[in-house]
């Protein structure tokens, strides 16, 4: 009897992770802080953590998808290069530096995450080109040099 209130206190006290998160996660936060290691949900939290740590390299990915897609668009529709184009690569080396700054370990992972971003980038481009998919390269034509620092300008 016993154990079943306590269960039932528990359930009161402490939100189930599918039954409300941000209330399970506060709940989480709560018990790291007051050191009550036993009470916390180990099995969610440790795929939680891993769950943003993809999430977080992706965002890297996704930045360098854009950068890639600009570049390709750049060099496939020299009549069409505008300063959205510039600005956008901009703002996009500008997120890849922040994850870089924010996770240095990602420098690492750069390669990944270019070859990752590659395949989308591509489709982008042709689908924002109205070219077709096999005019682009099969495979990546840009070092990672290039797509953190390769100059931009419309005289260029």
């Amino acid at each position: 009897m016993a154990e079943r209130e306590h269960i039932t206190r528990l359930r009161r006290v402490d939100p189930g992770y599918e039954a409300d998160y941000a209330a399970w996660l506060q709940r989480q936060v709560d018990l790291l802080k007051a050191d009550r290691w036993s009470e916390v949900d180990k099995a969610n939290l440790i795929d939680e953590v891993e769950s943003l740590g993809r999430s977080d390299f992706k965002g890297l990915v996704s930045a360098i998808e854009i950068v890639i897609a600009h570049m390709l668009k750049w060099d496939f529709q020299p009549e069409r290069r505008s300063n959205s184009w510039i600005g956008s690569i901009e703002e996009h080396r500008g997120r890849i530096h922040q994850e870089l700054a924010d996770s240095p370990s990602y420098k690492n992972r750069l390669e990944e995450a270019a070859l990752r971003a590659w395949r989308s980038a591509r489709a982008r481009a042709s689908k924002e080109t109205d070219l077709p998919l096999k005019q682009f390269p099969a495979d990546l034509p840009y070092s990672i040099n290039d797509i953190v620092n390769r100059e931009h300008g419309l005289d260029a």
